[in-house]
């Protein structure tokens, strides 16, 4: 390979490297909202249905965490890894009753409203009629909560203050914190590895033309 291929090759190769940083997430929009989540196998899994019809069993582990999410997938998890024994040391079984523990993780200062401050996460032992929903334990122990017209959970514990399920621009700025947050093992940032390899593949290419074109030269 001559000189002036080489030199138009790798011209080819940092194009598409910077068509590519180009490319890269740029801010997008979200909802700030309350999400729900069940513990299982260890781990946190976003709830499939709403506190309000969801019926857990005692023993069980529920989580909300309030941030901003593009949706379901970008969501981000209650922190910590709190179990039932742990949140429901001191509540022993009664018959006619369940217990349900409850993680509620206020978020970041960088989710909240403006002019408002996450209160530090807590935790609760619940316990309910046996046939009670997450949303009737969650009443039991983080009053007040507050709905929408659409019974959407708007507040826990009076936070926040205002708003509900707003949108709110530039999401794609905020994922690294959030991603910091999430358990060992998410692959919410799927998309971002995947851009990071095709950059690496890039460069890697580029190495590979100037070592070959040396190897030429040498030969």
């Amino acid at each position: 390979m001559t000189r002036r291929a080489t030199t138009l090759l790798l011209t080819g190769v940092l194009t598409a490297l910077l068509c590519a940083l180009a490319a890269a997430p740029a801010g997008a929009t979200g909802y700030r909202y309350w999400s729900f989540w069940e513990r299982t196998g260890g781990g946190w899994t976003y709830a499939t249905q709403g506190p309000a019809t969801s019926r857990p069993a005692d023993g069980s582990v529920q989580g909300f965490r309030f941030a901003v999410s593009e949706d379901s997938a970008d969501a981000s998890r209650p922190r910590g890894a709190a179990s039932f024994a742990e949140v429901c040391a001191g509540t022993p079984a009664r018959e006619g009753s369940k217990r349900v523990a409850l993680v509620i993780d206020f978020g970041t200062a960088a989710d909240a409203p403006e002019g408002e401050t996450p209160p530090a996460a807590r935790t609760a032992c619940a316990r309910v009629a046996g046939d009670a929903s997450t949303a009737e334990a969650l009443a039991a122990v983080a009053k007040p909560l507050r709905y929408d017209t659409n019974a959407l959970l708007c507040a826990i514990a009076d936070y926040p203050k205002r708003g509900c399920g707003e949108q709110v621009a530039g999401t794609a700025e905020r994922k690294p914190a959030a991603a910091q947050e999430k358990d060992q093992g998410d692959e919410g940032d799927g998309p971002r590895l995947a851009w990071y390899a095709g950059a690496a593949a890039v460069a890697a290419l580029a190495a590979a033309a100037v070592w070959q074109s040396r190897r030429r030269r040498h030969d």
